[in-house]
């Protein structure tokens, strides 16, 4: 029975490989070795799978009902594999996960460097990039994603937080400069603000019972990374619309207040994004599960210190 099995995995792979020679190679076998796997085969079966020419191996009729049935079988089997590896208590293997620079080193690897430490035989492959990634053509198993996301063939998408972004400010400057009563006051302060491959990026801000303002401060600097943007805000030079999880221990400690505490922050979602399959690997599983418990607490805005009304003098 074993040898049957493994004489329909050969077939399978030399229908879908398109010849002896390349399913050779893929099953480590010569081609006379392929070819005598598929002979014994049709013995067994008394029926001809292949047409045989010299240069070609085309099924026969028999040969495309076989293969049907002999796929779907064998599609079956790996998914009763799967659904056995994805029942186990412990994740294991390597988890491959792509992500931005900053959100991902601030609040998805401390998560999952946590989940690691759970379990024992997980292994973590960290991608930190700003560019797009393919994800099925790389190989990544996840994904995470900041703010509008594409529709894409084969792929799971899960919102596993929100990104709170709001117009922030040090006191040392809101008490030089005065506070902006309105988003239309913005005109007349200076703006840290980022700017990439010659783009600046627009503030939206959330104005009650109208539609959200897409306003262009007047800038005085511009960077294009949000950390460097944060310490210029914090060192007084200007305003700045930065997301909450970026500056927490500069909430709480004081040095950045939300410049209008009234205004709702602008939200955006956070989402993990893999690779479509019928039953997904614990590891993945596992992951996707922790960081939907665990980011939407280091993405959310901190309990902030009175705004700058009330800050001594």
């Amino acid at each position: 029975m074993a040898d049957d099995f493994a004489d329909i995995e050969i077939f399978v792979t030399v229908v879908e490989a398109g010849g002896f020679s390349a399913a050779g190679r893929i099953v480590n076998l010569s081609r006379s070795a392929v070819g005598k796997a598929v002979s014994r085969l049709e013995l067994r079966l008394g029926s001809r799978l292949f047409h045989r020419t010299t240069r070609s191996q085309n099924l026969t009729e028999d040969g495309k009902l076989y293969y049907e049935h002999c796929h779907r079988a064998i599609d079956e089997l790996k998914t009763a594999k799967a659904m056995l590896e994805s029942g186990r208590r412990s994740a294991r293997g390597r988890l491959r996960v792509t992500m931005p620079v900053l959100f991902g080193r601030l609040c998805i690897a401390p998560v999952l460097t946590r989940l690691a430490s759970a379990h024992p035989d997980l292994e973590l492959d960290l991608n930190f990039t700003d560019r797009p990634v393919d994800l099925i053509e790389d190989g990544f198993d996840l994904a995470i994603r900041n703010g509008a996301i594409g529709t894409g063939a084969g792929l799971m998408v899960r919102r596993i937080a929100h990104e709170e972004t709001s117009v922030f400010a040090a006191p040392t400057y809101l008490s030089l400069k005065g506070v902006p009563p309105t988003p239309a006051d913005l005109k007349d302060h200076h703006a840290v603000t980022y700017c990439r491959a010659g783009r600046e990026q627009r503030w939206m801000l959330p104005v009650p019972d109208a539609p959200i303002d897409n306003i262009a401060p007047r800038t005085r600097m511009r960077f294009d990374d949000l950390d460097a943007i944060a310490d210029a805000a914090a060192a007084g030079l200007g305003l700045a619309w930065l997301p909450s999880w970026l500056i927490r221990k500069r909430i709480s400690s004081g040095a950045l207040v939300r410049v209008f505490p009234e205004m709702s922050p602008f939200i955006t979602d956070v989402h993990a994004i893999w690779p479509e399959t019928p039953y997904l690997p614990m590891r993945t599983r596992v992951a996707i599960d922790a960081l939907a418990g665990e980011v939407v607490k280091l993405s959310s805005t901190p309990s902030e210190p009175p705004t700058i009304e009330n800050v001594d003098r």
